[in-house]
């Protein structure tokens, strides 16, 4: 009966030991399940935060780009203004300017015509001083 008693321990031992290394892989596969989920989770946040940061960020790209836009064209309005003003001040000065040139060139005309023959055609006498022949 010893030997039967011996055997029934060595039975009931590797019976024990096959149960429990069949819990140890159940437990195995039950943590990769989880771990396999959690990394799916994990994944699924990633591609939430990555689709929502995109869309943020593509309605700042696109503020931006209507504010660059909007100063561009205000930018461009205060660059034909004062280009207008600055042309049509010109405008006024060049006018001004022909206009007291003509009036040199009618007080030139206007000497008596004893004075003109007196002095060659080709140069005229511009100082105030009447020549000695026209005393």
């Amino acid at each position: 009966m010893k030997i039967t008693s011996l055997i029934a321990v060595l039975v009931a031992v590797a019976a024990l030991t096959t149960l429990g290394e069949e819990g140890v892989i159940q437990d195995v596969k039950q943590g990769a399940k989880k771990t396999g989920q959690t990394i799916k989770d994990g994944l699924e946040t990633a591609g939430e935060k990555t689709k929502e940061t995109a869309k943020t960020v593509g309605r700042k790209t696109k503020e931006t780009a209507e504010t660059v836009g909007e100063k561009t064209k205000e930018t461009g309005e205060t660059v034909a203004r004062k280009t207008k003003e600055t042309v049509e001040g010109t405008g006024e000065g060049t006018t001004h300017t022909s206009k007291k040139g003509h009036r040199k060139s009618t007080r030139t005309s206007t000497k008596p015509a004893a004075e003109t023959e007196e002095q060659p055609s080709t140069s005229r006498q511009s100082s105030p001083v009447p020549s000695p022949g026209s005393r």
